[in-house]
C-alpha cells in the first residue's frame, strides 16, 4: 500500500488524531526566530540533526534546537537525541547559531532564547497578547517597566529576566498596572489608597474615561467594574472623610 507524501503534524495536533502513516511527516521551521516555514522530515522520530538537516542547515555547526510546544513552552532538542513528533504537541522547532541558550519566564513560564538580544515584539507573540495587553518587565522592588514592542531586549544581564502581561490604567495621574482587564472599583482604590480598608469613616467617589467597555466614561460605583484599554484608562478617585 503507498502511503500519502506526508501527513501534517499541526492538523494531527489540531484534529486530535494520531500521525498517519506516510514518507514524510511535515513540521514548521523556524531560525533565530518565530517566522516559520514548512519543512518535512522522514522520520516520526528524527534527531535534531536530521531536523536541522532538513531544514538546509549544516548539521554539524554549532545549533541549538527548541520544540516550540502547543502549551506555550520550550523543550531543549538535543541535536543527537530523538524528538517523537507522536503525541508530543510539538510542530513548530526553532534553531539558533549558538553554543548556549539565554533564559527568561514569561507569565511564569520557563522559555529560552538562543540569542543574548531578542525584539519586545516576540514577547509580545509568545505571551499571545490581546491587543489591549502589554508586556512588563517584572523589577523586584520597584516599578515594573513597560516592553515597547520595537525595543531590544538584553537577556544577558545577571539572573533569569521575568516577563509578565498586564495592563497600565492612570489613577489620578498615577500610572498603575493590573492583571486584568476587567476592573473593579475596589481594585483601584486599592491601588491609590493601599491602606482605606480600615478606614471606615471614609467614603471614596469615582469617575473614568477611555475605557474600552461600553460607556467610555462615567461614574464609577461601589462593586462596579470597567474592561480597560492596554494604556490610557483613567480613573479619578476622590476621598471624602465623613465627620
Amino acid at each position: 500500500m503507498k502511503h500519502p507524501d506526508f501527513d501534517d503534524v499541526g492538523d494531527a495536533i489540531r484534529e486530535d488524531r494520531p500521525l498517519r502513516e506516510a514518507t514524510a511527516y511535515r513540521i514548521r521551521f523556524g531560525l533565530e526566530g518565530l517566522t516559520f516555514r514548512h519543512i518535512d522530515v522522514p522520520d516520526p522520530v528524527p534527531t535534531g540533526r536530521q531536523i536541522l538537516s532538513n531544514a538546509g542547515l549544516d548539521h554539524r555547526a554549532d545549533y541549538i534546537l527548541f520544540a516550540y510546544l502547543d502549551t506555550g513552552d520550550f523543550e531543549d532538542v538535543r541535536l543527537d537525541e530523538t524528538f517523537d513528533l507522536r503525541g508530543k504537541g510539538a510542530e513548530r522547532f526553532i534553531a539558533f547559531k549558538s553554543d548556549r541558550d539565554f533564559k527568561f519566564s514569561l507569565n511564569d513560564r520557563q522559555l529560552a532564547w538562543g540569542r543574548a538580544d531578542m525584539l519586545g515584539s516576540v514577547l509580545y507573540d509568545l505571551a499571545d497578547t490581546s491587543p489591549d495587553e502589554a508586556v512588563f518587565l517584572e523589577v523586584r522592588g520597584g516599578e515594573d517597566r513597560l516592553i515597547d514592542p520595537d525595543e531590544r531586549i538584553n537577556l544577558d544581564a545577571p539572573g533569569i529576566e521575568r516577563f509578565i502581561t498586564a495592563y497600565v490604567i492612570l489613577v489620578n495621574s498615577e500610572e498603575k498596572t493590573v492583571p486584568d482587564k476587567h476592573v473593579t472599583f475596589e481594585q483601584v482604590v486599592k491601588l491609590y489608597y493601599p491602606n482605606a480598608a480600615g478606614e471606615t469613616n471614609v467614603k471614596f467617589s469615582m469617575t473614568y474615561r477611555n475605557a474600552a467597555s461600553l460607556p467610555h466614561a462615567g461614574e464609577f460605583g461601589e462593586g462596579g467594574s470597567v474592561e480597560v484599554k492596554k494604556k490610557g484608562t483613567i480613573f479619578n478617585v476622590t476621598r471624602t472623610v465623613q465627620s
